[in-house]
């Protein structure tokens, strides 16, 4: 390859909505330009394994870290590698698979950033952290819907894995550029995800556009604004802080999404509804499929950046 790829980390906990997030984006960019690469794949037993040493996926030596950052590495550089395939669905695996990446590629798993040359191969790191009461409700529901398991089972193991997600999946976070978080509207904790809000934490490590042009940081209208912006904390550091209600209307987000996407031609069209119907598009609970304003900064802003990183800044 003559130009090498862009590469995307996305990390979170199980059922923080990394699958999600990522076909969004790949849809953003177009499939065809896209490659997905799952870290889950580089685990080190399978399902029957771990029950039998008494070790959680979620630990890191529970998978091939060299491996997985050997082929990052390699993917960086435009070659191939020979991936394996790890079924969520039998616990087991399967066939490894040739992959060439493409003009993109994301990378989505539990510990993408768990060693410094994994982390030197992306141009843009991502990291998930919605409430825990919310991740349980979607592992609870993506558990028992799609991988067979009872409630009381996934809450045995969500219990039996938290000392590893606390010791080595939310440290993480302190190595993103984002952190995105999807949380309940306080008046409605019960809210359905199509309605969630969305907080984005940006940090300094990459040049953010200057959204102060078009979002409000007034401190008199700042509670009442569907889309605020703020001078924050997090682990510390000073940050940017974007919040972008559920409730907000299309009016709203317009400006902002226009204004994220203005110096990018090839992106601009993807602001466009009618150019690309799937923006922040998400599945109700009763299977309808309706569209996320929130999901679809978080969308725009991170495609933002992928793009940005094929130009010299």
């Amino acid at each position: 390859m003559s130009v090498r790829p862009i590469i995307l980390g996305i990390v979170g906990d199980s059922a923080a909505g990394k699958t999600t997030l990522t076909k969004g984006i790949a849809q953003v960019l177009g499939p065809e330009n896209v490659t997905v690469i799952c870290t889950d794949d580089y685990h080190r037993y399978d399902r029957k394994q771990r029950a039998e040493i008494g070790i959680t996926a979620l630990h890191p030596d529970c998978n091939y870290l060299d491996i997985m950052q050997q082929h990052l590495a390699l993917l960086r550089t435009g070659q191939p590698i020979l991936k394996p395939i790890y079924s969520h669905k039998t616990g087991t695996f399967e066939a490894p698979e040739y992959i060439k990446p493409n003009k993109f590629v994301i990378v989505e798993g539990l510990l993408g950033y768990s060693t410094r040359g994994a982390r030197d191969s992306y141009d843009v790191k991502v990291y998930l952290a919605p409430p825990e009461d919310l991740r349980t409700r979607w592992k609870v529901k993506r558990d028992t819907q799609k991988r067979g398991y009872t409630e009381a089972q996934v809450l045995a193991e969500m219990q039996k894995r938290e000392p590893d997600s606390e010791s080595f999946i939310r440290p993480q976070r302190q190595w993103a550029d984002m952190v995105v978080t999807f949380y309940p509207p306080t008046e409605t904790p019960d809210e359905k995800n199509e309605h969630l809000n969305v907080r984005l934490i940006l940090r300094p490590n990459i040049p953010h556009p200057d959204l102060s042009q078009v979002v409000t940081s007034d401190a008199d209208s700042y509670s009442e604004a569907a889309i605020r912006l703020a001078l924050g904390r997090d682990m510390s550091k000073p940050v940017d802080v974007l919040e972008v209600d559920g409730h907000a209307t299309e009016d709203q987000v317009v400006v902002l999404e226009h204004f994220i996407c203005g110096d990018i031609p090839h992106l601009m069209a993807m602001c466009s509804r009618e150019m690309n119907p799937e923006l922040g598009r998400v599945v109700g609970t009763t299977g309808e499929s309706l569209q996320s304003y929130p999901l679809a900064i978080t969308q725009l802003l991170i495609t933002y950046h992928m793009l940005k990183a094929t130009q010299p800044y």
